[in-house]
């Protein structure tokens, strides 16, 4: 296989991601990725691939029709803030949660 997917990848990924993983997690991972780009490198025996168009939607006869955009009455605003346990300035309050 001719994967470019390695266990100190893997490990990078999960240092960037800030999980923690297991040895035993780590290789579960990149046993996972290696099936998968094993089931992806198959489209690679698909002949006359590059050929095949590309399709927007399953159905051929797919039509998107939009709903007409009309702008309605909503909660006011301190209405809503009433719900929740913490504002400021009309807005929701919550924890800092990065750095």
């Amino acid at each position: 296989m001719n994967s470019s997917f390695t266990p100190e990848k893997v490990e990078k990924l999960a240092d960037l991601l800030m999980i923690g993983l297991t040895e035993e997690e780590k290789q579960m991972v990149f046993d996972e990725f290696e099936v998968i780009d094993a089931n992806i490198n198959k489209l690679n025996d698909i002949e006359n691939l590059k050929n095949v168009e590309p399709m927007t939607h399953a159905l051929d006869d797919f039509k998107c029709v939009l709903r007409e955009d009309v702008a309605e009455e909503s909660i006011p605003l301190d209405e809503l803030l009433e719900n929740c346990d913490d504002t400021e300035d009309g807005q929701v309050s919550v924890p800092k949660v990065v750095g």
